[in-house]
């Protein structure tokens, strides 16, 4: 089978790869799409973020769906030509994180296309997987595969959702529109958010952010003034989701928020400083958000049921000898919010 595999920065690799033995309990699916993901940029761009870089070459993505095409000894509920989105998400179920309902924060995880352990744990980009099971979800006849491989960076979303708490009657404020922070935009909306306005610097990202239901957009390059009146009497918003990672951003957010408002933050960036006193003197909630678990089942079940619209977000598919140009394109910001990967 073929394999995306980046080695080093701006070192990305089409290679054969032996498939993995299915096992029991597994079964073996065909990858048809796969979404690019930032963390994937971050790879192809910097060979890793932060303190993960690249020890050894690391096949990418997490973000896929696909057919099945075997099953193994004691697989029940699915059958062969089942279209399933597949979960990256492998606790080991067994550690003290696991057993207190806690698996996104598991000791063990092996989280598809991650560098964190050595060795490192192998991702999804590749014609065939073999997967467990329980991390497939299946995928009705009226959503297209392309559609089942938001579910992952969606379930991101819908875990922040969880941690926020009742969105319910509340002004949201959601900070960067890329596509997690679009994402998010569309899960606020599907938890009941009264208001949601959205801010990034391009024009390109708001105007996605309208069509999937933000109210308001403002370009805070051009406009910081139009946010900025949302500070006044202590604030307007319940809720602020930080999808951009950017200090400017969380500083002007934090100055709308209302007394006792809570701030999620949902964007990764470097080390950042944060106005202490404005957090104490508004007694503000600040809360992290990281990967997700059993949001994946709903995420796919949002998807299947119609009740969320993710298509105005896929922007490319590119074929996969053209992975090289699928993520330059991915990671021009004016020119793409979701690119996706065809395996087929």
């Amino acid at each position: 089978m073929k394999a995306v595999v980046i080695h080093a920065a701006k070192d990305l690799r089409i290679e054969e790869r032996e498939p993995d033995v299915l096992g029991a309990s597994q079964v073996d699916v065909a990858i048809e799409a796969g979404g690019i993901c930032g963390s994937d940029l971050h790879y192809y761009n910097h060979g890793g973020f932060g303190a993960i870089r690249l020890c050894e070459p690391m096949i990418l993505g997490h973000e896929i769906a696909g057919t099945i095409k075997a099953l193994g000894a004691g697989v029940s509920g699915f059958a062969i030509g089942d279209r399933v989105a597949v979960s990256p998400s492998r606790p080991c179920n067994h550690c003290d994180y696991c057993l207190k309902g806690m698996q996104n924060h598991c000791l063990n995880m092996r989280f598809y296309g991650s560098a964190m352990p050595m060795p490192h744990i192998q991702g999804a980009f590749r014609q065939r997987l073999i997967a467990e099971a329980w991390q497939c979800h299946k995928v009705r006849d009226s959503v297209s595969i392309n559609e089942a491989a938001f579910a992952e960076p969606f379930a991101v979303t819908l875990h922040a959702v969880n941690r926020a708490g009742s969105l319910l009657g509340k002004r949201v404020l959601v900070t960067g529109c890329g596509p997690i922070g679009a994402l998010t935009i569309i899960a606020a909306r599907a938890h009941g958010a009264q208001e949601i306005v959205a801010t990034d610097v391009m024009d390109a990202v708001l105007v996605k952010a309208r069509e999937i239901g933000a109210d308001r957009t403002i370009n805070v390059a051009d406009h910081p003034e139009e946010l900025a009146a949302y500070s006044a009497n202590k604030g307007s918003f319940d809720v602020m989701f930080e999808a951009s990672g950017n200090e400017r951003a969380l500083r002007a957010g934090l100055e709308t928020l209302r007394p006792r408002a809570i701030l999620m933050q949902l964007g990764l960036g470097g080390d950042i400083s944060i106005p202490q006193n404005m957090i104490v003197s508004k007694e503000i909630d600040m809360r992290g958000s990281f990967r997700f678990h059993e949001e994946f089942g709903l995420a796919v079940d949002l998807i299947n049921r119609g009740a969320v619209n993710v298509k105005p977000l896929l922007t490319g598919i590119f074929k996969l000898d053209e992975a090289v140009a699928a993520f330059e394109t991915a990671g021009d910001r004016s020119r793409s919010m979701k690119v996706q990967l065809a395996f087929d």
